[in-house]
Protein backbone atom coordinates (compact mmCIF):
# COMPACT_ATOMS: atom_id res chain seq x y z
CA UNK A 1 0.00 0.00 0.00
CA UNK A 2 1.23 3.79 -1.09
CA UNK A 3 2.01 5.68 1.86
CA UNK A 4 -0.13 8.47 2.16
CA UNK A 5 1.44 12.56 1.72
CA UNK A 6 0.65 13.68 5.70
CA UNK A 7 1.54 17.27 4.63
CA UNK A 8 -1.48 17.80 2.44
CA UNK A 9 -4.21 20.05 3.83
CA UNK A 10 -7.52 17.87 5.08
CA UNK A 11 -10.78 19.38 3.21
CA UNK A 12 -12.85 16.30 4.90
CA UNK A 13 -12.94 14.42 8.43
CA UNK A 14 -13.62 11.01 8.53
CA UNK A 15 -16.00 10.78 11.68
CA UNK A 16 -15.89 7.11 13.06
CA UNK A 17 -17.76 5.28 15.96
CA UNK A 18 -17.13 1.69 16.97
CA UNK A 19 -18.93 -0.36 19.47
CA UNK A 20 -16.95 -3.02 20.97
CA UNK A 21 -17.22 -5.66 23.47
CA UNK A 22 -15.47 -3.70 25.84
CA UNK A 23 -12.72 -0.74 25.68
CA UNK A 24 -9.22 -2.96 25.60
CA UNK A 25 -7.91 -3.67 22.15
CA UNK A 26 -5.67 -6.73 23.10
CA UNK A 27 -9.02 -8.50 24.84
CA UNK A 28 -11.97 -7.05 23.43
CA UNK A 29 -13.25 -7.25 19.30
CA UNK A 30 -15.48 -4.39 17.42
CA UNK A 31 -18.56 -5.45 16.84
CA UNK A 32 -20.47 -2.09 14.96
CA UNK A 33 -18.88 0.78 12.87
CA UNK A 34 -20.10 3.81 11.77
CA UNK A 35 -18.74 6.82 9.44
CA UNK A 36 -19.39 9.65 7.67
CA UNK A 37 -17.36 11.69 5.61
CA UNK A 38 -18.01 15.61 6.24
CA UNK A 39 -16.56 18.68 5.16
CA UNK A 40 -15.29 21.72 7.34
CA UNK A 41 -19.46 22.87 7.59
CA UNK A 42 -20.42 19.16 8.80
CA UNK A 43 -21.91 18.53 5.34
CA UNK A 44 -22.45 14.54 4.64
CA UNK A 45 -20.34 13.20 2.05
CA UNK A 46 -20.59 9.81 2.44
CA UNK A 47 -22.13 7.25 4.85
CA UNK A 48 -21.75 3.93 5.74
CA UNK A 49 -22.60 1.55 8.53
CA UNK A 50 -22.11 -1.76 9.39
CA UNK A 51 -22.88 -4.75 12.01
CA UNK A 52 -19.95 -6.91 12.32
CA UNK A 53 -19.94 -10.50 13.28
CA UNK A 54 -17.87 -12.04 15.40
CA UNK A 55 -17.43 -15.34 16.59
CA UNK A 56 -19.62 -16.86 19.70
CA UNK A 57 -16.68 -17.08 22.51
CA UNK A 58 -15.90 -12.97 21.15
CA UNK A 59 -19.80 -12.32 22.27
CA UNK A 60 -19.78 -14.71 25.42
CA UNK A 61 -16.58 -12.58 26.67
CA UNK A 62 -17.78 -9.07 26.38
CA UNK A 63 -17.57 -6.89 29.52
CA UNK A 64 -20.47 -6.47 31.72
CA UNK A 65 -21.38 -2.86 30.59
CA UNK A 66 -21.28 -3.80 26.76
CA UNK A 67 -22.96 -6.58 27.26
CA UNK A 68 -26.01 -4.80 29.04
CA UNK A 69 -25.98 -2.10 26.38
CA UNK A 70 -25.74 -3.85 23.55
CA UNK A 71 -28.50 -6.78 24.59
CA UNK A 72 -30.70 -3.17 25.37
CA UNK A 73 -30.08 -1.85 22.02
CA UNK A 74 -30.41 -5.16 20.28
CA UNK A 75 -27.39 -4.67 18.79
CA UNK A 76 -26.20 -8.32 20.24
CA UNK A 77 -28.99 -9.91 18.08
CA UNK A 78 -28.27 -8.19 15.03
CA UNK A 79 -24.09 -8.88 15.26
CA UNK A 80 -25.16 -12.77 15.52
CA UNK A 81 -28.23 -12.68 12.39
CA UNK A 82 -27.02 -9.84 10.49
CA UNK A 83 -23.51 -8.53 10.69
CA UNK A 84 -21.08 -8.89 7.91
CA UNK A 85 -17.63 -10.29 8.15
CA UNK A 86 -14.98 -8.23 9.93
CA UNK A 87 -12.54 -9.22 6.63
CA UNK A 88 -15.59 -7.66 4.52
CA UNK A 89 -16.13 -4.73 6.77
CA UNK A 90 -12.56 -3.88 6.35
CA UNK A 91 -12.48 -3.57 3.07
CA UNK A 92 -15.20 -1.58 1.77
CA UNK A 93 -14.48 1.14 4.46
CA UNK A 94 -10.46 1.21 2.88
CA UNK A 95 -12.48 1.99 -0.20
CA UNK A 96 -14.96 4.46 1.32
CA UNK A 97 -11.45 6.30 2.31
CA UNK A 98 -9.81 5.88 -0.93
CA UNK A 99 -12.40 7.03 -2.76
CA UNK A 100 -13.20 10.25 -0.80
CA UNK A 101 -10.00 11.05 0.49
CA UNK A 102 -7.99 10.60 -2.76
CA UNK A 103 -4.60 11.86 -2.09
CA UNK A 104 -5.33 13.23 0.97
CA UNK A 105 -5.17 11.82 4.45
CA UNK A 106 -8.03 10.98 6.56
CA UNK A 107 -8.38 13.04 9.78
CA UNK A 108 -10.08 10.97 12.09
CA UNK A 109 -12.72 12.48 14.00
CA UNK A 110 -15.04 11.85 16.92
CA UNK A 111 -15.71 11.93 20.84
CA UNK A 112 -12.98 9.97 22.94
CA UNK A 113 -11.59 8.42 19.49
CA UNK A 114 -8.28 7.88 20.98
CA UNK A 115 -9.80 4.87 22.23
CA UNK A 116 -11.26 4.19 18.78
CA UNK A 117 -8.14 4.28 17.11
CA UNK A 118 -6.29 1.86 19.67
CA UNK A 119 -8.84 -0.16 18.13
CA UNK A 120 -8.66 0.16 14.49
CA UNK A 121 -4.93 -0.07 14.85
CA UNK A 122 -4.96 -3.18 16.27
CA UNK A 123 -7.68 -5.03 14.43
CA UNK A 124 -8.15 -3.02 10.91
CA UNK A 125 -4.20 -1.85 10.14
CA UNK A 126 -5.39 -1.26 6.60
CA UNK A 127 -7.44 1.37 7.53
CA UNK A 128 -5.10 2.44 10.08
CA UNK A 129 -2.73 3.30 7.36
CA UNK A 130 -4.74 5.63 5.39
CA UNK A 131 -4.94 8.14 8.23
CA UNK A 132 -3.45 11.25 9.28
CA UNK A 133 -1.46 11.33 12.64
CA UNK A 134 -3.71 14.56 13.96
CA UNK A 135 -7.05 13.44 15.14
CA UNK A 136 -10.49 15.88 15.81
CA UNK A 137 -11.58 14.96 19.34
CA UNK A 138 -14.55 16.36 20.49
CA UNK A 139 -13.91 15.34 23.47
CA UNK A 140 -11.21 18.11 24.17
CA UNK A 141 -13.48 20.43 23.43
CA UNK A 142 -16.30 19.33 26.01
CA UNK A 143 -13.26 19.22 28.61
CA UNK A 144 -12.62 22.99 28.21
CA UNK A 145 -15.71 24.05 28.07
CA UNK A 146 -17.40 22.35 31.11
CA UNK A 147 -14.85 23.45 33.11
CA UNK A 148 -13.37 26.46 31.72
CA UNK A 149 -16.97 28.00 30.80
CA UNK A 150 -19.34 25.73 32.56
CA UNK A 151 -20.66 25.12 28.82
CA UNK A 152 -22.66 21.58 28.60
CA UNK A 153 -23.94 19.88 26.10
CA UNK A 154 -26.98 17.32 26.97
CA UNK A 155 -26.68 14.47 24.79
CA UNK A 156 -28.50 10.64 23.91
CA UNK A 157 -26.17 8.40 24.71
CA UNK A 158 -27.65 5.35 22.94
CA UNK A 159 -24.74 3.99 21.99
CA UNK A 160 -24.99 2.98 18.36
CA UNK A 161 -22.57 3.53 16.06
CA UNK A 162 -24.56 5.90 13.74
CA UNK A 163 -26.08 7.91 16.41
CA UNK A 164 -22.96 8.85 18.17
CA UNK A 165 -21.64 10.12 15.28
CA UNK A 166 -24.44 12.82 14.58
CA UNK A 167 -24.35 13.73 18.42
CA UNK A 168 -20.90 14.08 18.59
CA UNK A 169 -21.33 16.56 15.78
CA UNK A 170 -24.22 18.51 17.18
CA UNK A 171 -21.81 18.57 20.29
CA UNK A 172 -19.15 20.42 18.19
CA UNK A 173 -21.21 22.76 16.22
CA UNK A 174 -22.82 23.53 19.47
CA UNK A 175 -19.39 24.28 21.22
CA UNK A 176 -18.16 26.01 18.02
CA UNK A 177 -21.19 28.09 18.12
CA UNK A 178 -20.76 29.70 21.90
CA UNK A 179 -16.99 29.97 21.23
CA UNK A 180 -18.03 32.16 18.56
CA UNK A 181 -20.52 34.25 20.30
CA UNK A 182 -17.17 34.77 23.40
CA UNK A 183 -15.37 36.42 20.16
CA UNK A 184 -18.07 38.36 19.08
CA UNK A 185 -18.27 39.64 22.46
CA UNK A 186 -16.57 43.40 22.95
Amino acid sequence: MNEIDKTIKPTKLLWVDLEMTGLDPSEHVIIEVAVLITDFDFKTLAKYEAVISQPEEKIQNMNEWSAIQHAKSGLIDKIRNNGKTEKQVIIEIVNLIKNNFGDEPAILAGNSIYNDRKFIEKWWPEVASLLHYRMLDVTSFKILMENKLTDKFEKNDNHRALDDIGASIKELEFYLDNLSKISEKP
